[in-house]
């Protein structure tokens, strides 16, 4: 199984080396999967068809990941990116949109206890369940501020960041509190044949 993850930029690339530990155990076969980052979001409309078809000829499967903040007004939320992408993309049964909603950052907050830890600050963790952090003051920007609070002498840089937080702790954590995380790994779970998370 060959399947391309086409991801808006080096911070879901960091996320590569903890999907792939978290899919080991659970699959019989790993499926090659290739991430192909495109430098702040993915293309869209017929940019994204061609991508798509031709990326089909030599994998199985594409997996789209955007975030629904992309400093654009494309999105209304995660079920109208899913939605537009899988137009753009011409419906085909192959391809598969998701969305982080708001902002890649948002699988991040269930790990507060080590962002703090990183930022070596102990502002209190956004309210309310990752995914409903919204516009106006995304998930990211969260991260960034208790970064600039805090005493670590590094300012937050997004990949190198993310790297840090998800390697230390268990993804299925996240994906509990998190549907679109959840979603994303179901569908390499089912594309491989496996059991889906619950």
């Amino acid at each position: 199984m060959k399947i391309a993850v086409l991801v808006e930029g080096a911070t879901e690339t960091a996320f590569k080396p903890t999907l792939q530990n978290f899919l080991k155990p659970r699959l019989q076969q790993m499926p090659r999967l290739r991430f192909i980052p495109y430098d702040g979001r993915i293309p869209k409309e017929t940019k994204l068809r061609r991508i798509v078809e031709n990326l089909l000829e030599t994998h199985d499967a594409v997996i789209a990941l955007t975030d629904v903040y992309t400093g654009t007004v494309d999105f209304v939320d995660a079920s109208d990116a899913k939605i537009k992408m899988a137009a753009w993309a011409g419906h085909n049964p192959k391809f598969y949109p998701h969305a982080a909603q708001y902002d890649f950052e948002a699988w991040l907050l269930p790990y507060w206890s080590t962002i703090q830890e990183l930022a070596k600050h102990k502002k209190t963790a956004p309210s309310g369940p990752p995914e409903q952090v919204n516009h106006s003051n995304p998930p990211s920007y969260r991260i960034k501020e208790i970064f600039e609070l805090g005493k670590n002498r590094d300012s937050y840089i997004k990949p190198r960041e993310a790297k840090r937080i998800l390697e230390k702790n268990d993804l299925l954590v996240s994906a509990q509190a998190c549907p679109e995380l959840k979603a994303f790994l179901n569908t390499i779970l089912s594309l491989c044949g496996e059991a889906m998370i619950a």
